[in-house]
């Protein structure tokens, strides 16, 4: 039993990094376009996702667009 164990703790820790990587690149401003990819496969088949480009523009945009005229 505990052979079944290890490859499902090896999963979640996995996971775990994942989770946390995301977490790190948020926190300095770096957009998941990995994160976007598969959301885009998973609900949007259908569509063609942006460039790494189009997708780093675009949140770039979003993120500064509210300060915009702003100094802080």
């Amino acid at each position: 039993m505990p052979e079944a164990k290890a490859p499902d703790a090896l999963a979640r820790l996995g996971q775990a990094g994942r989770y946390f990587a995301q977490g790190l690149r948020l926190m300095v401003g770096l957009p998941d376009y990995g994160g976007y990819l598969e959301h885009m496969q998973r609900t949007h088949p259908d569509q063609e996702p942006m460039s790494y480009e189009a997708f780093f523009r675009e949140r770039q945009q979003a993120r500064y667009a509210s300060r915009a005229g702003k100094c802080c």
